[in-house]
């Protein structure tokens, strides 16, 4: 699954090449501690070669399958994100530390590279592209779940958070309640 984003370097030419892939549970499973379960994924990738550089162009999209922060329960969403890259040959070194060029990550490669894989890429941004806080929408969630979250007992919170605290007694005796 991972060498379907391997771009070989040698024979590259000016113009725009471009494939299309699918990637699922199998592809995130590989990378080990994914919070993806699942994926349908279309890559579509576009690169080609101009003035000694490497240029690619990709797009994600599709669903996504991860656990809600809620209720542990499985929740379904959209990816949508894409990236840039520019890849130039040579070491990078202080004097060379391009980190974006024109919007493009720059990514250098050793002049002895044939072949640059773009997994790691595609793994990381449909990562990124998911929100820090996944949760289903209102009344999405596991009903389960959820009455073990809430109190249940129809207390409001502050007569509960006043009956656990372990000051209130103090409070009651200078204010010559007891």
């Amino acid at each position: 699954m991972k060498d379907d984003f391997i771009v070989p370097l040698n024979g590259l030419t000016q113009e725009r090449k471009a494939f299309r892939s699918s990637v699922g549970k199998e592809f995130f499973a590989s990378f080990g501690n994914s919070e993806i379960l699942d994926a349908d994924l279309t890559v579509e990738v576009e690169d080609w070669k101009s003035a000694g550089s490497i240029f690619v162009d990709c797009s994600i999209s599709g669903k996504a399958t991860v656990t809600c922060d809620r209720c542990g329960d499985p929740l379904v969403l959209p990816v949508e994100t894409g990236f840039a890259l520019e890849v130039r040959f040579g070491d990078e070194g202080p004097e060379r530390g391009i980190q974006e060029d024109n919007g493009r990550e720059v990514v250098f490669l050793p002049e002895s590279e044939t072949s640059f894989d773009l997994s790691q890429a595609v793994y990381d941004y449909a990562c990124l592209s998911l929100p820090v806080h996944k949760v289903h929408e209102d009344g999405g969630c596991n009903p389960e779940a959820v009455k073990y979250l809430s109190s249940g007992d129809g207390e409001k919170d502050s007569d509960k958070d006043q009956a656990l605290n372990p000051f209130a007694g103090l409070k009651e005796m200078l204010d010559g309640k007891k």
